[in-house]
């Protein structure tokens, strides 16, 4: 039962760290990536999809994007869509291809996204320490129904506790890498 509590934990708080690393690859650093638009949905056909469902999405250099939609009639769509996705980003169409020219970031939007990435951190270990904190009571509940005992209990603490340690140390290092690329000029 412990070894399912404490599974249980660290899958979920595997969760927690890679939604926090997929909230990370919205953010706009100095250099292009697909996954910047990829969250991006447009009206395809009545529905809201991905744009990544409807349009090609690669890196032209190192400051450029280029979408390109498997439709013709897509394209204005998708221009309006990346226009809109207050990502300060100015679409161009060219033919069938939109180019999606990446701004340098100036001094002070580096220092305004840092302060995102650490709050999008705190999110992410407010989150690891709220799956620790349901495994304990878990734990507890087992405790309190005589089912284990006082020495499982306190094993279990510990090792919810290294695995809380574990999943923090790894959201702290990617927040470090995050930083560091965001403040490299």
């Amino acid at each position: 039962m412990i070894k399912d509590i404490e599974k249980s934990a660290s899958t979920r708080m595997y969760k927690s760290v890679d939604a926090f690393v997929q909230e990370l690859k919205k953010l706009r650093t100095g250099r292009a990536h697909t996954s910047l638009l990829e969250h991006i949905t447009v009206e395809y056909y009545g529905a809201q999809v991905p744009l990544n469902q409807v349009a090609n999405i690669t890196v032209e250099d190192s400051r450029t994007l280029a979408v390109t939609p498997w439709e013709k009639p897509m394209i204005q769509v998708v221009e309006k869509a990346i226009m809109t996705a207050d990502l300060g980003l100015n679409p161009a169409t060219s033919g069938l291809v939109i180019r999606v020219p990446l701004p340098a970031l100036t001094e002070e939007r580096r220092k305004d996204m840092t302060r995102v990435v650490r709050h999008e951190a705190e999110n992410g270990r407010v989150a690891v320490r709220n799956i620790r904190r349901d495994a304990l009571h878990d734990v507890k509940e087992l405790l309190k129904e005589k089912m284990i005992t006082e020495d499982d209990d306190h094993r279990a603490h510990d090792e919810v506790q290294k695995l809380t340690d574990d999943h923090i140390a790894g959201i702290e290092k990617i927040l470090a890498e995050k930083e560091a690329e965001l403040l490299e000029v």
